[in-house]
């Protein structure tokens, strides 16, 4: 079978177009790691009719307070220890691998511990296993140290900003070798700063209005992502459909037909009596029948 390449060779793919997703003849079984979290909680809630979805994360009791249990099974255990991962991704067809930690802050103690080698073990138990696909979390902050003016592209050079976005380099470029070494279909999300709508109302929330990703944009992603599986590897940016974007969504709109709903400028009360959407030139032709060539095609 042919591989498809991108120019960028920021994508492969297992076969020509159309990326359509895999006929199976059962639910897509889905775990996810890291599934009490906030992104986790979120898509089992909203994605369990489509999927058939298992939660491990490290305090099952925790899930319950939340009401989880309405929505997945539940699991209890620990990413470091890989001969349980190898165990419990048995049977499934795909890995949301969620878990690590999420603060920017974070030491190289807990950044090792959590996604290096909680990342590692995830991969190789999702390959060992026998798990098609793998969709890895990683984070806007693989590309954080560019400067604030440059919109990143994923066929650029990672940039860190701090050790967890060093981390999160780390997811990447793992899946990357785990995808065309051997075999496992990877897609690696660079999350934006996820947050409920009402966060992007709130008129002090001006900081991520480059970044805001909404909770059913990024679910949208996610579940799109989890049913591309005829990409061998790609990346993905995560953001919403906001009018300055932090990171380029081409690739993901592109492959796999992802079409944000929400935009931060559209939300923000600061901004939406700005009508930026309208008012900022986009220094194209929106009439064409302005165009410099209308007498050649009349």
């Amino acid at each position: 079978m042919q591989t498809r390449q991108s120019m960028s060779q920021s994508f492969t793919s297992n076969q020509e177009q159309p990326l359509a997703p895999i006929e199976s003849d059962h639910k897509h079984r889905v775990l996810v790691t890291g599934g009490g979290g906030r992104i986790g909680s979120y898509f089992a809630e909203h994605s369990s009719e489509k999927f058939e979805i298992t939660l491990l994360d490290r305090s099952i009791e925790k899930m319950r307070e939340k009401g989880l249990d309405k929505f997945a099974t539940l699991v209890e255990g620990d990413i470091g220890d890989i001969e349980f991962l190898k165990t419990s991704f048995a049977d499934f067809d795909s890995i949301l691998h969620l878990a690590g930690d999420p603060d920017p802050s974070a030491t190289w103690d807990s950044i090792h511990e959590t996604n290096i080698v909680g990342t590692y073990n995830a991969y190789v138990a999702a390959k060992a296993a026998g798990c098609r696909h793998l969709v890895y979390a990683s984070s806007i902050h693989a590309i954080s140290g560019y400067p604030a003016d440059v919109q990143v592209k994923t066929s650029e050079p990672v940039n860190p900003g701090d050790l967890y976005g060093v981390s999160k380099c780390f997811g990447e470029a793992m899946g990357r070798y785990m995808a065309e070494k051997e075999g496992l279909s990877v897609i690696a999300i660079r999350i934006g700063a996820f947050q409920p709508i009402e966060k992007a109302e709130d008129p002090e929330a001006i900081p991520m209005l480059d970044a805001f990703v909404s909770e059913r944009d990024l679910n949208q992603l996610l579940v799109r992502s989890l049913e591309a599986q005829n990409i061998k590897f790609a990346i993905f940016q995560g953001v919403s459909d906001n009018r300055f974007k932090r990171m380029d969504i081409s690739d993901a709109r592109e492959l796999v037909g992802y079409s944000p709903q929400d935009s931060f400028t559209k939300l923000n009360p600061a901004l939406k009596d700005l009508e930026l959407d309208e008012k900022v030139m986009s220094h194209g032709m929106t009439d064409h029948s302005k165009s410099g060539i209308r007498n050649e095609l009349d």
